[in-house]
């Protein structure tokens, strides 16, 4: 028999005890639940914007103004917060984001942008930081399991493949890549008009029984240990953590839950027919069996990121806004009905911002100075927009954030705080952002 103890009942528990009556009878069962709870897992999905979205056409609207645009803002569930009106499934979700219009950084590059907003360190000479994904799955993964406790959904890695990586943790929590941009062949229609998201080599190859396989891998596990027993260094670790992990996946019962063929078509639908749409998907039936971190990216495509809207901003950002509102408002709806949501947190972000100006080509050019990012879910209160930006958006009045301030916020609502310790190749503890969470917008 199962038994889950509320607060209600433990204080009036506490209260019998208190007054004289033995506590035999119910310390047991509270004992045990508290220790099931100190175990329950944490989980963050990450809804990555490669190319840098526009927050003056988002969530950071300005009407009246000549740097307003086209689009119309909408009132959201929330008094005084509003959004663009290509997000009205979001915008009746509000009571669920914190939106920080306060983002302020110096990296108005790609690349060096992508690194700073992945792992909260500016890219300085040889040392390599490990993703703030790495590092999620680091302190919240399960070793206990088969699956990567870090999946990467739809990424397109051009900009800087060092943001992607585990820097100094090494390959064990580097991230699986699903259905990358720059993997041919990884984002290929699929049945029903859905696209589909594969797991490269996931399958074993046509012909090649289990009998046949199992003699494969014993024979690749001989060779193995005699490589590594002669190779000790990091380069044949490195292989070898990546080619276990491989075949751990492969032979288990648990790689089902990359194969979205096993959910209702009207969901899937719901979702959107789009690689993030089914990423976000892809995401939930991940975080439901235990990945610690999830990623899934929106505007990756075989030519380059979506948001990097230099011409033709608003046609791009309306389709753009449209796959952002199906996907991530079904995610939370369907995180929300599992009974995970409370301990998902989810960011929205991008490398930096746009220009509230409109250039000659209908366009907003790259924008580190004043822009947004957007916190959910688990550890997050909703309902509110915290910092401010000027009325011509161009710089941030109230309520400034850094990247490394925005990564520790996240940390903190995942219950882990931004100075847990990690060590590099050489023992030394590097905590995971030297930033301060912002106590405004944690619940």
């Amino acid at each position: 028999m199962s038994f889950t103890l509320t607060r209600r009942q433990m204080a009036g528990s506490l209260a019998v005890g208190l007054g004289g009556a033995s506590v035999s009878g119910w310390f047991p069962a509270f004992a045990n639940e508290l220790a099931g709870q100190s175990q329950r897992t944490r989980h963050c999905i990450l809804l990555w914007m490669s190319g840098g979205p526009t927050q003056t056409d988002t969530f950071d609207m300005k009407p009246g103004h000549a740097n307003g645009g086209e689009f119309k803002e909408i009132q959201t569930k929330s008094p005084g917060l509003r959004f663009s009106e290509h997000m009205p499934k979001l915008a009746a979700m509000s009571d669920q984001l914190a939106v920080l219009r306060g983002m302020s950084t110096n990296e108005g590059d790609h690349g060096r942008g992508t690194y700073l907003m992945r792992t909260g360190h500016v890219p300085l000479g040889p040392f390599q930081y490990p993703s703030f994904g790495s590092s999620m799955a680091n302190q919240l993964g399960r070793n206990n399991q088969n699956l990567p406790n870090y999946v990467s959904i739809g990424a397109f890695r051009a900009f800087n493949q060092e943001a992607f990586s585990p820097g100094f943790l090494g390959p064990k929590f580097g991230p699986l890549i699903v259905g990358a941009a720059d993997i041919p062949g990884a984002m290929n229609p699929g049945a029903g008009g859905f696209p589909e998201l594969k797991v490269q080599s996931l399958q074993k190859l046509a012909g090649i029984d289990d009998a046949r396989m199992n003699k494969r891998l014993d024979l690749w596990k001989g060779l193995q240990a005699d490589f590594l027993a002669a190779n000790r260094g990091n380069a044949a670790m490195t292989h070898n953590t990546v080619y276990a992990g491989a075949v751990k996946l492969m032979n288990s019962e648990d790689s089902k839950a990359f194969d979205l063929s096993d959910e209702p078509v009207k969901l899937r639908e719901e979702y959107g027919r789009s690689v993030f749409g089914q990423g976000c998907l892809m995401a939930r039936r991940l975080i439901e069996q235990g990945v610690a971190f999830v990623e899934v990216s929106l505007g990756t495509n075989s030519g380059g990121a979506g948001w990097d809207t230099h011409s033709d901003n608003f046609n791009a950002v309306k389709n753009l806004s449209g796959e952002l509102d199906a996907g991530w408002s079904t995610l939370m709806k369907d995180l929300s009905e599992r009974g995970l949501l409370e301990s998902t947190t989810i960011l929205w972000m991008g490398e930096f911002g746009r220009t509230p100006q409109i250039n000659p080509s209908s366009g907003r050019d790259h924008f580190p100075g004043a822009w947004t990012t957007v916190l959910a879910g688990g550890g997050v209160a909703g309902g509110q927009a915290y910092g401010e930006t000027s009325k011509d958006g161009t710089d941030v009045v109230d309520g400034e954030v850094s990247a490394s301030d925005l990564l520790a916020t996240v940390a903190q609502a995942v219950g882990i705080g931004p100075k847990a310790s990690q060590q590099d190749e050489n023992g030394r503890p590097i905590p995971i952002t030297e930033g301060k969470p912002i106590k405004g917008v944690l619940s």
